[in-house]
């Protein structure tokens, strides 16, 4: 691919050894490639709102202010344009098709040689998708949990964020002064997380919340990743 047309690239990580060790992926695969870099989900949505013509992000999971799946749900429902690979070092099959599921374009293990993540960034920016060739994607999420992810599918942006911040045990008010609205505008969004969820408190919210990542973060551990 060197001599692929210019692309636009964003590295999603809080971690700037590897943040380098994929820039170095890029510059080996791609001859003219402009890359970002971004140490938190703010820093991505900056970025993006800057200029959201962006051909591919690189996604961790687990970034500040990140919770399981829900970074990639908020920069899917935002940024819809933009294809997602999620770079994690949680490889479990099931935390793999879950974000498929959310729509990921590709999930690469960080434990994978930079070959594989060069055949994975290659094949997403061609339009196609790329996940390790031993996990099955066709074993599907239960009934329950699947109907779930429907109704989170279902969120808004800033309701993803909200739910987000809900689930870090913030206050109206603190929702409020983070995101810059009044605390009227997160009691409207609040209602509507509860309404799309099928529940009757902020607490069933945030408990519908970790359904989704249940069995794949280790407890205590939802920031490591």
């Amino acid at each position: 691919m060197n001599d692929a047309p210019h692309y636009r690239l964003v590295i999603a990580d809080d971690h700037p050894l590897f943040r380098g060790a994929l820039r170095e992926a890029l510059h080996g695969l791609l001859a003219a490639a402009e890359i970002a870099e971004a140490g938190t989900l703010d820093e991505v949505a900056e970025l993006l709102d800057r200029n959201a013509e962006v051909d591919l992000i690189l996604l961790d999971l687990a970034m500040p202010g990140v919770r399981g799946f829900s970074g990639l749900m908020y920069l899917r429902a935002q940024y819809p344009s933009a294809p997602v690979i999620v770079v994690s070092a949680n490889d479990d099959p099931a935390a793999i098709r879950r974000c498929m599921e959310f729509g990921a374009s590709g999930f690469i293990p960080k434990t994978v040689g930079i070959d594989a993540m060069r055949t994975a960034i290659s094949r997403v920016l061609k339009g196609g998708v790329w996940t390790p060739p031993d996990v099955d994607l066709s074993t599907g999420s239960d009934a329950e949990t699947a109907e779930l992810m429907a109704r989170m599918a279902t969120l808004t942006p800033q309701q993803v964020r909200v739910l987000m911040m809900l689930s870090e045990g913030l206050l109206n008010k603190q929702i409020a002064f983070q995101l810059g609205v009044s605390e009227a505008t997160v009691k409207a969004h609040v209602s509507a997380i509860l309404q799309k969820l099928g529940v009757e408190s902020r607490t069933q919210a945030v408990i519908a919340a970790s359904k989704i990542e249940a069995g794949q973060w280790p407890q205590g551990a939802v920031t490591a990743g």
